[in-house]
């Protein structure tokens, strides 16, 4: 079975399964600002970790039609109150369509409020990052999983995430030998490997620690099974020519005698 095709049966085996939401696609609702003066990555490496991140989850998730990605936009949690509203760099929301174009996501007209939240460090937000936003996420809208991770490999390595248990208590989540933190929410562990780039990558992997690769590691993939292909097919075309050569010999050997 070739890698391609191998992960495509993994993918649709770890896949979660959840309800649909019990709201209805919103794209906007008037009065709720959905943009602001902060740019949308604090650094170059956020940027590069936001959009390779976002790639991953979106290419991997694009399988079932009704898990949404978001990226840096306004999530309202208070009906009627603008100030109840946050912007994580990615949350996934299980049971709403990903084909409607938001400008925002309200929960209330939804129906459903993300169940996991990635924030990457940077400095002007760190401290809120690690504290307050995880009794925000996690109590005040409900998200089952929150992590924090550190992209600058120039600054030390700094992976966490909490989640809520069934009672509702806050607990951090314990790392494997490698630092790496599973999602039972997303089904994914999650670790993070250093870049040429000075980017420190959280990589995402299916639960058997498959690696969920990138556009262009995946470009790769099909360039070398291509490849494979082609090798294939050449080798059959030289083994065909050689096996009619030989069989003309001995024709040629039959008539002579």
């Amino acid at each position: 079975m070739d890698t391609i095709k191998d992960f495509e049966i993994k993918q649709r085996k770890y896949m979660p399964v959840f309800p649909k939401a019990s709201g209805k696609p919103t794209v906007y609702i008037e009065g709720y600002p959905c943009e602001d003066d902060e740019p949308m990555a604090a650094t170059i490496f956020h940027g590069v970790q936001i959009n390779i991140f976002y790639d991953q989850l979106s290419r991997y998730f694009a399988i079932n039609e009704e898990i949404f990605i978001g990226v840096d936009s306004f999530i309202y949690y208070v009906e009627g109150d603008i100030t109840k509203s946050v912007a994580p760099d990615i949350y996934v929301v299980f049971g709403v369509s990903q084909d409607i174009g938001r400008r925002s996501f309200y929960t209330w007209s939804e129906g459903a409020v993300p169940v996991a939240v990635f924030e990457f460090l940077s400095d002007s937000t760190a401290n809120q990052d690690r504290h307050e936003k995880v009794e925000l996420y996690l109590n005040d809208i409900g998200v089952q999983e929150y992590f924090i991770h550190q992209p600058e490999m120039e600054k030390p390595p700094e992976f966490r995430g909490w989640k809520r248990t069934p009672s509702g208590e806050i607990v951090e989540m314990l790392p494997d030998a490698e630092g790496g933190l599973f999602s039972e929410a997303l089904n994914l562990w999650f670790r993070w490997e250093e870049q040429q780039n000075h980017v420190r990558l959280l990589r995402p992997s299916l639960p058997d620690g498959t690696p969920i690769t990138t556009s262009m590691e995946e470009q790769h993939l099909k360039e070398v099974a291509e490849a494979r292909v082609e090798e294939e097919v050449q080798r059959r075309q030289e083994l065909e020519a050689e096996l009619e050569r030989l069989r003309a010999q001995l024709a040629n050997r039959q008539n002579d005698n």
